[in-house]
C-alpha cells in the first residue's frame, strides 16, 4: 500500500494520525468505535476542530477556505478518519453542497454559506429523492412557480437523511413543467427549512432509528437569490453534486478499517488454534477483497487526480458498496454467534448498514444503468 504515497504523503499520514489522536474527544472516539453514530453535537464539535485547524474541507480551494489538498492528501486524510475512528467532515456540507456554490454559485452565495457550512454554523441535507422519484430522479414533481422575486414551491420529498436538525436544504425542483426533455426543466434551489408552510416528518426504521424524514411544501416563499446557477440547469448542478457524493459513498477508508479488523480477528483465531484449513479459507476470501479494495484506491486516486473521467464516478460507488458488504460479511461469518452479542454490538449495526449501501445514493442497478449510458453509450 505504501507503494501508492510519497514521503511527503507519508510524513502527512503521520501528521493527520497525531492530530486526530490529540483533538478526537474520547466519548465521541469511544461511541464511534461501538457502532455508534455521529451525532448532530458530534458532527459540530469536530466540524470546527477540523476548520480551525484549516482541515475543514479537504477538496476545498484554499482562497474558500479550504485545505486544497491533492487527492492522495484527501485519501490519507479520509483513511486515518476511518482508523480512529472519526467523523468525515460534513458530507452534505463539505462534500455535496460546498463544491456546488463553489463552481455554480452567485457571488453572494458563497460569501454567506461557504463560512457558515465550513464551521457547521448551519447544516444542510439534501431533497432529491420523491415518492415515484427516487430511481427515476428527473421525474420529480416538487414545481417552484416564479412570482416577482420569489419562487413558490409546493411537493414533497422523501428519504431526506438528517432534515430533523438540519437548517437548509438543497432541493431540486421543476420551474418548466412544458421542457421537452424532463431534465431540462429543473433547477437547484436552497430553501430554509424554518421557512413558512415548511413541514418535516419524521420515518422511524426498523430498528428504532431516526434519520430519515418526509418534507412538505406548501406555498413556500423562497428568494430568487437562492437559486443556485441558471434556472433550468440543475440537473447538471445535480450530475455535478452526485459525483462528490458517489465518490465519497466509495469508502475506501471505511473499508479498510474493515479489512483492518478482518485480519485481527483472523489472527485471533489462529492464536487460538483453529482448523489450518479454516484460516487458509478465511485468509483467501479476505486476500481477494484487499486486492479489489487497492483497485479501488488506485482509480479513486487516478480519477480525482484528474487522470481518469468522472464519468467513471458510480463505478467507485458500485465496487465500494460490494466491497463493503464482502468484508462485513466475512467478518460476522467469522464471529459466528458472537456477532450477535450485545457487547460486539458494532458487528451487527455495521452488518445492517451494509445492505444499505448498495441503495442510498443511488442503488447499484441504476449506477450501472448511468454507467452504460454515459461511458458506453448504450441508452
Amino acid at each position: 500500500m505504501d507503494l501508492l504515497y510519497s514521503e511527503h504523503h507519508k510524513a502527512f499520514r503521520q501528521e493527520v494520525s497525531d492530530f486526530i489522536a490529540a483533538n478526537l474527544p474520547d466519548d465521541m472516539r469511544q461511541r464511534l468505535r461501538a457502532g455508534g453514530f455521529a451525532s448532530k453535537t458530534d458532527t459540530e464539535r469536530w466540524q470546527r476542530a477540523l476548520n480551525q485547524r484549516g482541515w475543514g474541507a479537504p477538496a476545498w480551494p484554499r482562497a474558500y477556505g479550504g485545505a486544497g489538498w491533492d487527492a492522495a492528501e484527501q485519501q490519507i486524510f479520509a483513511d486515518e478518519c476511518a482508523a480512529a475512528p472519526a467523523p468525515p467532515p460534513h458530507i452534505f456540507n463539505i462534500t455535496m453542497l460546498g463544491p456546488v456554490i463553489i463552481h455554480f454559485g452567485s457571488d453572494a452565495q458563497r460569501e454567506y454559506f461557504l463560512p457558515r457550512l465550513l464551521n457547521a454554523d448551519i447544516q444542510v441535507c439534501q431533497g432529491f429523492s420523491e415518492p415515484g422519484s427516487g430511481s427515476d430522479l428527473a421525474s420529480l414533481k416538487t414545481s417552484a412557480t416564479r412570482e416577482g422575486d420569489e419562487y413558490v414551491v409546493n411537493g414533497q420529498k422523501i428519504w431526506t437523511s438528517q432534515a430533523h436538525y438540519s437548517d437548509w436544504v438543497f432541493c431540486l425542483v421543476r420551474t418548466d413543467p412544458n421542457a421537452v426533455k424532463k431534465q431540462a426543466g429543473i433547477s437547484f434551489l436552497l430553501i430554509d427549512l424554518k421557512a413558512p408552510g415548511v413541514t418535516v416528518r419524521p420515518i422511524i426504521s426498523i430498528d428504532g432509528r431516526h434519520s430519515l424524514n418526509e418534507v412538505f411544501f406548501d406555498n413556500v416563499r423562497v428568494p430568487v437569490a437562492n437559486l443556485v446557477g441558471d434556472e433550468n440547469k440543475g440537473w447538471d448542478y445535480a450530475k455535478f453534486l452526485l459525483g462528490h457524493e458517489r465518490a465519497y459513498i466509495a469508502g475506501i477508508g471505511r473499508n479498510k478499517e474493515r479489512v483492518a479488523c478482518a485480519k485481527a480477528l483472523l489472527a485471533k483465531r489462529e492464536a487460538e488454534g483453529h482448523p489450518a484449513g479454516e484460516l487458509a479459507t478465511w485468509r483467501g476470501r479476505i486476500a481477494l477483497i484487499d486486492a479489489d479494495l487497492l483497485a479501488l484506491e488506485v482509480t479513486q486516486l487516478r480519477m480525482h487526480g484528474g487522470h481518469a473521467d468522472m464519468k467513471l464516478s458510480p463505478m467507485l460507488k458500485v465496487r465500494g458498496s460490494e466491497i463493503f458488504q464482502a468484508i462485513t460479511d466475512v467478518i460476522c461469518r467469522m464471529s459466528g454467534p458472537a456477532a450477535l452479542r450485545a457487547d460486539t454490538g458494532t458487528l451487527t449495526k455495521s452488518y445492517l448498514y451494509s445492505r444499505a449501501v448498495s441503495i442510498f445514493g443511488g442503488s447499484s442497478e441504476v449506477q450501472k444503468n448511468i454507467l452504460s449510458a454515459t461511458v458506453l453509450d448504450l441508452s
